[in-house]
Protein backbone atom coordinates (compact mmCIF):
# COMPACT_ATOMS: atom_id res chain seq x y z
CA UNK A 1 0.00 0.00 0.00
CA UNK A 2 1.28 3.36 -1.11
CA UNK A 3 -0.45 6.38 0.50
CA UNK A 4 1.15 9.36 -1.22
CA UNK A 5 1.82 12.34 0.49
CA UNK A 6 3.03 14.10 -2.49
CA UNK A 7 0.11 15.58 -4.51
CA UNK A 8 -1.48 13.72 -7.31
CA UNK A 9 -0.77 15.66 -10.00
CA UNK A 10 2.85 13.92 -10.10
CA UNK A 11 1.64 10.48 -10.52
CA UNK A 12 1.20 8.71 -13.59
CA UNK A 13 -2.00 6.84 -14.89
CA UNK A 14 -0.52 3.69 -13.03
CA UNK A 15 0.43 5.04 -10.27
CA UNK A 16 -3.02 7.83 -9.97
CA UNK A 17 -5.32 4.00 -10.04
CA UNK A 18 -2.86 2.26 -7.95
CA UNK A 19 -3.22 5.11 -5.38
CA UNK A 20 -7.14 5.30 -5.59
CA UNK A 21 -7.62 1.44 -4.98
CA UNK A 22 -5.26 1.25 -2.42
CA UNK A 23 -7.03 4.39 -0.74
CA UNK A 24 -10.59 3.19 -0.88
CA UNK A 25 -8.46 -0.32 0.73
CA UNK A 26 -7.35 1.59 3.20
CA UNK A 27 -10.83 3.75 3.96
CA UNK A 28 -12.21 0.00 4.95
CA UNK A 29 -9.28 -0.67 6.78
CA UNK A 30 -10.35 2.94 8.97
CA UNK A 31 -13.99 2.01 9.08
CA UNK A 32 -13.41 -1.85 10.09
CA UNK A 33 -14.42 -3.45 7.27
CA UNK A 34 -11.74 -5.68 6.10
CA UNK A 35 -9.12 -7.89 8.12
CA UNK A 36 -6.31 -7.41 6.57
CA UNK A 37 -3.52 -4.25 6.35
CA UNK A 38 -4.94 -2.98 10.06
CA UNK A 39 -1.64 -2.52 10.91
CA UNK A 40 -0.18 -1.36 8.07
CA UNK A 41 2.65 1.75 8.42
CA UNK A 42 1.36 4.18 6.18
CA UNK A 43 -2.33 3.97 8.05
CA UNK A 44 -0.35 5.31 11.25
CA UNK A 45 -1.28 9.45 10.27
CA UNK A 46 -4.72 8.79 9.15
CA UNK A 47 -4.99 6.76 12.50
CA UNK A 48 -3.66 9.92 14.48
CA UNK A 49 -5.84 12.63 13.35
CA UNK A 50 -9.02 13.02 15.69
CA UNK A 51 -11.27 11.78 12.86
CA UNK A 52 -9.48 9.27 10.86
CA UNK A 53 -12.36 9.07 7.90
CA UNK A 54 -12.75 12.58 7.62
CA UNK A 55 -9.04 12.69 6.82
CA UNK A 56 -9.13 9.57 4.43
CA UNK A 57 -12.33 10.65 2.80
CA UNK A 58 -10.18 14.11 1.83
CA UNK A 59 -7.20 12.61 0.88
CA UNK A 60 -9.34 10.48 -1.51
CA UNK A 61 -11.44 13.41 -2.60
CA UNK A 62 -8.39 15.22 -3.65
CA UNK A 63 -7.25 12.37 -5.52
CA UNK A 64 -10.35 12.13 -7.30
CA UNK A 65 -10.03 15.91 -8.17
CA UNK A 66 -6.61 15.29 -10.31
CA UNK A 67 -8.53 12.04 -11.93
CA UNK A 68 -11.24 14.11 -13.03
CA UNK A 69 -8.61 16.92 -14.10
CA UNK A 70 -7.38 14.08 -16.54
CA UNK A 71 -10.96 12.92 -18.14
CA UNK A 72 -11.16 10.13 -15.67
CA UNK A 73 -14.70 8.68 -13.54
CA UNK A 74 -14.00 7.68 -10.42
CA UNK A 75 -17.25 6.98 -8.15
CA UNK A 76 -17.71 9.61 -5.60
CA UNK A 77 -20.07 7.27 -4.10
CA UNK A 78 -17.32 5.62 -3.14
CA UNK A 79 -16.31 7.93 -0.34
CA UNK A 80 -18.57 10.19 2.14
CA UNK A 81 -17.68 14.19 2.19
CA UNK A 82 -19.32 17.24 1.93
CA UNK A 83 -16.07 19.45 2.30
CA UNK A 84 -12.73 18.11 2.34
CA UNK A 85 -10.59 19.28 4.92
CA UNK A 86 -7.16 20.52 3.80
CA UNK A 87 -3.28 20.85 5.90
CA UNK A 88 -4.65 18.87 8.48
CA UNK A 89 -1.98 16.07 8.93
CA UNK A 90 1.50 16.94 9.17
CA UNK A 91 4.25 15.27 7.17
CA UNK A 92 7.78 15.70 7.17
CA UNK A 93 10.07 17.46 4.36
CA UNK A 94 12.35 14.38 4.56
CA UNK A 95 9.48 12.37 3.61
CA UNK A 96 7.91 14.21 0.94
CA UNK A 97 11.34 14.06 -0.92
CA UNK A 98 11.87 10.60 -0.31
CA UNK A 99 8.58 9.83 -2.06
CA UNK A 100 9.36 12.47 -5.02
CA UNK A 101 12.66 10.42 -5.81
CA UNK A 102 10.83 7.61 -5.22
CA UNK A 103 8.06 8.12 -8.07
CA UNK A 104 10.74 10.04 -10.56
CA UNK A 105 12.80 6.65 -10.27
CA UNK A 106 9.63 4.43 -11.41
CA UNK A 107 8.70 7.18 -13.82
CA UNK A 108 11.85 6.96 -15.64
CA UNK A 109 11.17 3.24 -16.61
CA UNK A 110 7.60 3.31 -17.18
CA UNK A 111 6.80 6.81 -18.41
CA UNK A 112 9.16 9.29 -19.72
CA UNK A 113 6.72 11.95 -20.54
CA UNK A 114 5.02 12.34 -16.99
CA UNK A 115 8.78 12.07 -15.63
CA UNK A 116 9.62 14.56 -17.23
CA UNK A 117 6.11 16.33 -16.26
CA UNK A 118 7.14 15.97 -12.88
CA UNK A 119 11.13 17.26 -13.29
CA UNK A 120 9.83 20.40 -14.56
CA UNK A 121 7.69 21.07 -11.87
CA UNK A 122 9.33 19.98 -8.68
CA UNK A 123 11.07 23.14 -7.46
CA UNK A 124 8.05 23.51 -4.98
CA UNK A 125 7.42 19.83 -3.88
CA UNK A 126 3.15 19.92 -3.53
CA UNK A 127 1.62 17.33 -1.14
CA UNK A 128 -1.94 16.39 -0.81
CA UNK A 129 -3.42 19.29 0.18
CA UNK A 130 -5.00 17.39 3.68
CA UNK A 131 -0.79 17.51 4.31
CA UNK A 132 1.01 20.01 5.39
CA UNK A 133 4.91 20.40 6.11
CA UNK A 134 7.12 20.20 8.58
CA UNK A 135 10.73 20.04 9.09
CA UNK A 136 12.20 16.31 9.47
CA UNK A 137 13.65 13.19 7.95
CA UNK A 138 11.84 10.53 6.28
CA UNK A 139 8.91 9.61 8.58
CA UNK A 140 9.51 6.59 11.03
CA UNK A 141 6.53 4.60 9.15
CA UNK A 142 8.27 4.63 5.82
CA UNK A 143 9.94 1.62 4.91
CA UNK A 144 13.44 2.27 3.11
CA UNK A 145 15.08 -0.09 1.70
Amino acid sequence: MRLWSINPFYLDTKGLLALWREGLLAKKVLERKTKGYKNHPQLLRFKRYQDPLLAINSFLYFVIIEAEKRGYNFDRNKISIEKPETSIIPVTKGQVYFELKHLTEKLKVRDTKQYKKVMDNSKEILTNPIFYIIDGDIEEWEKVK
